[in-house]
């Protein structure tokens, strides 16, 4: 397996990969995903064979994006890495690649002084990823309740 930076020629695989995490991911076109590595700090995929089977992408601070569970951090926090989304192929799940991929965020995080940051449904629940960033430490920093969703907000310091 290899881990290295995803680029604009990774937008199907990471785009279906999203697809097979709803409702957990939430829903991305294939331009907003293109967006998104652009804008990314740290885009990291796992690949087995040359395919994508795992990515986690992350932004700093002060980022133009719309997202509300973003601009929570962005209010409350002068320094963080934020997860913006990560997810694991169906045919992968269980086999370390998210853990992995976290690895390298904690080591980002760890190398640059700064918390990570992320969010996990409430509503609709994601039981799996809560235990997933239990396991990492995370702690929970608040709630934020928009439309029809309620999320958590985590942080893990450096």
């Amino acid at each position: 397996m290899e881990t290295r930076v995803l680029s604009q020629e990774d937008v199907e695989s990471i785009w279906t990969i999203n697809e097979q995490g709803l409702p957990g991911t939430g829903q991305v076109s294939k331009q907003e995903i293109s967006t998104l590595l652009e804008i990314s700090t740290l885009s990291l995929g796992e690949f087995r064979d040359e395919e994508l089977i795992g990515f986690v992408i992350c932004l700093s601070p002060g980022t133009d994006y719309g997202s509300l569970n973003y601009a929570w951090f962005n209010e409350k926090l002068e320094s963080f890495i934020y997860v913006d989304r990560i997810a694991v192929s169906q045919n992968h799940r269980g086999e370390g690649v998210g853990s992995r991929l976290y690895d390298r965020v904690i080591s980002y995080s760890n190398e640059n002084k700064i918390p990570i940051a992320a969010e996990v449904n409430l509503e609709p629940p994601n039981p799996g990823s809560m235990r997933f960033h239990h396991r990492f430490d995370f702690k929970e920093v608040g709630v934020l309740r928009h439309r029809e969703k309620s999320v958590t907000m985590l942080l893990r310091d450096f």
